[in-house]
């Protein structure tokens, strides 16, 4: 217990690994025990996050837990670990959904032991770039976060559907779309590693600490690699930004998540959203905004350009789907776009207090999206479980049939819509209001797609829910059964979680607030 308490961090970090490599020596014809290992393993992380969180200490600066070991002596690059306000608000989010995923997966019933294995290292490389404090660690878990994802997509994806290509050429749906994310995220990640390597070089050190007051405190009309600092500077931003944008996503980067999101398993589908979708995020706040503060306020305007586009596009998209669970997939292009327009509005004014609360509802709306969207992908997934369609013009009228789920779906869809009362509304709200005094004309443009939002939202209800029952699901083989005690146990957490927040966020947003203050003042 006492090394736990001394290695919080790496022990959060490292025991799924650990986990999956006990797996990997359980017999593979043991499913049941292979799922419990995987369930009750990834409990652990949560319930040593919570015992983190009640030891976080809000009021104090800089990190906390930090844990460093040597790890690449030569380019001075350590294994440095810590949290903040920030990190802890995702690594909850994190911990939280992976067990209710793997909960969600037990109905998976082909390579079970792969399955579970690679859910466990996709936590483990999701958990090491909210927790590293070095440029090069960061870098190493961004891109493990890849592989597990690239095989869940493409093992355990849609078993129909394909997608033609170039001359023709018909290739599997879920080939594509796996590929199409690696190779989209993999291409972003080619120039955040030469802007990291540019730092390193400069300076020789990778720690986030040093490089926040080094390559800050340089003279914008200095001279370096033959270039004004300035010049280095902004094209370094833009390496990142880039990186970035594409794993959020935003307009007109996001044309892989769809295609991801369709074609990958239902809790596959969870972490994407719920997570996955973060890091980009958590990137613009973690490395962007500290360390290019000028190049920041000088593209703010363009990066709220990008968010309006991804909030109005992401929701006239959405609009027009037939497809279920795309309609769910655009619908997160929509509320990443909110996340996007508050860290650009927090770009133009740093430090004012409208650009404080700007950033504290772009960081409640990671948190909060990761619930609601987790919670409407599984929900998209039950209803494909039982009818192997996800064809809105092949449902309607089903609540009498499935009350109970039709229940759970539109409370979890009002969340989604940003119903007050619910979660979605008060991170929506906050960043609006934060967002309205620094960038008046794209907030308003803005507004269209929080209109069609509603729109989307209430279609899919009334596709699904409502109008005249199609007798296909009411009778014989076909007939639509009602959610599971397990699929209630999966979504009853989310829906505590979402309730909560919507009457009470200052729990979660006090501790926000504060590490934004002090990250950015």
């Amino acid at each position: 217990m006492e090394f736990v308490s001394t290695h919080l961090l790496t022990t959060i970090l490292f025991f799924p690994v650990i986990a999956a490599l006990i797996i990997l020596f359980l017999p593979s014809d043991q499913v049941k025990l292979i799922r419990w290992t995987a369930l009750l393993s990834s409990l652990v992380p949560l319930g040593l996050t919570i015992w983190v969180w009640t030891r976080f200490d809000s009021n104090m600066a800089g990190f906390q837990f930090q844990e460093q070991y040597p790890w690449y002596d030569a380019l001075n690059s350590t294994f440095h670990l810590g949290i903040d306000g920030l990190s802890l608000t995702m690594v909850l989010l994190t911990t939280l959904l992976t067990p209710l995923a793997l909960l969600a997966s037990f109905g998976i019933t082909d390579k079970v032991k792969a399955y579970m294995m690679l859910f466990l290292f996709l936590e483990a490389g999701m958990l090491g770039v909210f927790m590293a404090l070095d440029l090069l660690i960061f870098f190493v878990f961004w891109e493990i976060g890849l592989v597990p994802m690239y095989f869940l997509i493409n093992q355990w994806g849609s078993p129909k559907g394909e997608r033609e290509i170039w001359g023709g050429i018909k290739v599997s749906a879920r080939n594509y779309a796996s590929l199409k994310f690696m190779i989209y995220t993999m291409a972003g990640s080619l120039g955040l590693l030469l802007a990291i390597q540019l730092l390193g070089v400069l300076f020789q050190n990778y720690d986030l600490a040093y490089l926040y007051k080094q390559w800050n405190a340089l003279p914008a009309d200095g001279v370096m690699m033959g270039m004004s600092v300035a010049t280095v500077k902004t094209v370094a931003f833009w390496a990142f930004v880039i990186a970035f944008a594409l794993k959020v996503p935003v307009w007109p980067f996001h044309t892989w998540l769809p295609d991801a999101h369709t074609e990958a398993p239902t809790a596959g589908s969870m972490i994407l959203a719920g997570v996955l979708l973060k890091l980009g995020a958590y990137g613009f706040l973690r490395l962007v905004l500290p360390l290019y503060p000028q190049q920041a306020q000088e593209y703010a305007p363009w990066m709220a350009f990008l968010a309006t586009m991804a909030i109005v596009f992401g929701a006239f998209a959405s609009y027009g789907q037939t497809d279920f669970k795309r309609l769910v997939a655009y619908s997160s292009v929509n509320h990443m776009g909110f996340v996007l327009l508050g860290i650009a509005a927090a770009a133009k004014a740093i430090g004012t207090p409208d650009a404080t609360i700007a950033l504290n509802g772009a960081v409640l709306q990671m948190f909060n999206h990761g619930l609601s969207a987790a919670g409407m992908f599984f929900l998209v997934g039950v209803i494909y479980e039982r009818t192997h369609t996800r064809n809105l013009e092949e449902f309607g009228g089903l609540f009498p049939l499935v009350p109970v789920y039709g229940s759970i779906l539109i409370f979890t869809s009002m969340a989604s819509l940003g119903l007050p009362g619910l979660n979605g509304f008060v991170s929506e709200f906050l960043v609006v209001r934060g967002s309205f005094p620094l960038l008046p004309v794209f907030t308003a443009i803005s507004m269209i797609g929080l209109l069609f939002t509603g729109a989307y939202i209430l279609k899919g209800i009334r596709k699904v829910l409502h109008g005249p029952l199609n007798e296909h699901w009411a009778h014989g083989e076909h007939r639509l059964t009602e959610i599971n005690t397990r699929e209630i146990l999966v979504m009853a957490p989310l829906m505590i979680m979402i309730l909560v927040l919507g009457i009470w966020p200052m729990g979660l947003l006090d501790v926000i607030n504060k590490a934004m203050v002090m990250l950015f003042h």
